[in-house]
């Protein structure tokens, strides 16, 4: 059972991330850029052949500085067979290079008992600082939806109260509709980059799981969504993507086709994404903040 307070302070070592353009490249090449070899808006993410190439996405942070399956530790509490990924935010402060080395710095900011039979949430968040500078590069909040553990608050413990619900996508057409495949092989692809989950890469284990077959990464979902929102409203200018966030709402089989629906509001670029085969909500209340 979880223990509040022991999870609220729950110490992470600092980790230091050295990484290269190979692995910029790495990280575009599995959310599918490169598809057209001959288009440049892609290249640029992909090739190197040039001064100032590769540029870096910015979702390539949430990959950075990764801590690792650390729920899957006893002392944590949580039941790390019953969890699934729920949310995530990248805030970007400055531009990542295609090549660098960041600190990481790890904190459990937010548990909330959902109650019995209900879960609870667990948010975590990384800041990243580039090492030589100091500068805070990106921060990345992920949440966690931890099916087995609701309750834990009853008797006499604590809880933080929820976050308010997201804004819902409006309920009018969307002012742009764009459609992206996944690859066949792209969940093979995005575990390269960090999450080696065989859940995602071994065919029994997902059918154990429950699954037909290995399911996409969610974070590779969301990084299709940066992949669409910097294609569809920042001509392709990875500095101009501020704010992403996105609630996962199903898992992503490769393979299908996701269609985002993207909406222009005060407020942001509100999206979310279908796999259009199972006419499945995969990606909901998504909201991404663009530099004019």
């Amino acid at each position: 059972m979880i223990d509040y307070q022991k999870l609220l302070n729950w110490q992470f070592p600092l980790i230091e991330h050295r990484y290269s353009a190979d692995d910029s490249m790495r990280y575009a090449l599995a959310l599918g850029y490169g598809a057209d070899p001959t288009d440049e808006r892609q290249l640029q993410f992909v090739n190197d052949v040039r001064p100032g190439m590769p540029l870096a996405l910015p979702t390539m942070a949430v990959v950075l500085g990764y801590p690792g399956s650390w729920m899957a530790a006893p002392e944590t509490g949580i039941d790390f067979s019953k969890i699934v990924h729920g949310e995530e935010t990248l805030v970007v402060h400055q531009p990542l290079q295609a090549a660098g080395t960041i600190v990481a710095r790890h904190r459990v900011s937010r548990i909330v008992d959902k109650g019995p039979g209900r879960g609870a949430t667990i948010t975590y968040e990384k800041e990243l600082h580039d090492k030589e500078t100091g500068l805070l590069l990106a921060t990345v909040i992920h949440t966690t939806f931890a099916r087995g553990d609701g309750g834990f608050s009853i008797s006499g413990g604590q809880s933080d109260p929820p976050l308010p619900v997201p804004q819902a996508v409006p309920t009018r057409a969307p002012d742009q509709l764009c459609e992206i495949t996944v690859l066949p092989q792209q969940a093979l692809m995005y575990r390269l980059c960090a999450d080696r989950n065989p859940l995602h890469s071994d065919p029994a284990i997902a059918r154990e799981a429950g699954f037909e077959r290995p399911i996409l990464h969610g974070l590779c979902t969301y990084g299709l969504a940066g992949r669409t929102l910097l294609a569809q409203w920042c001509a392709h200018d990875p500095s101009r993507l501020k704010r992403l966030f996105a609630r996962f709402s199903a898992p992503v089989y490769p393979g299908e086709t996701l269609q985002f629906e993207m909406y222009q509001e005060d407020s942001g670029i509100l999206f979310r994404a279908r796999a259009k085969e199972r006419e499945k909500t995969v990606l909901d209340f998504g909201r991404a903040e663009i530099d004019a």
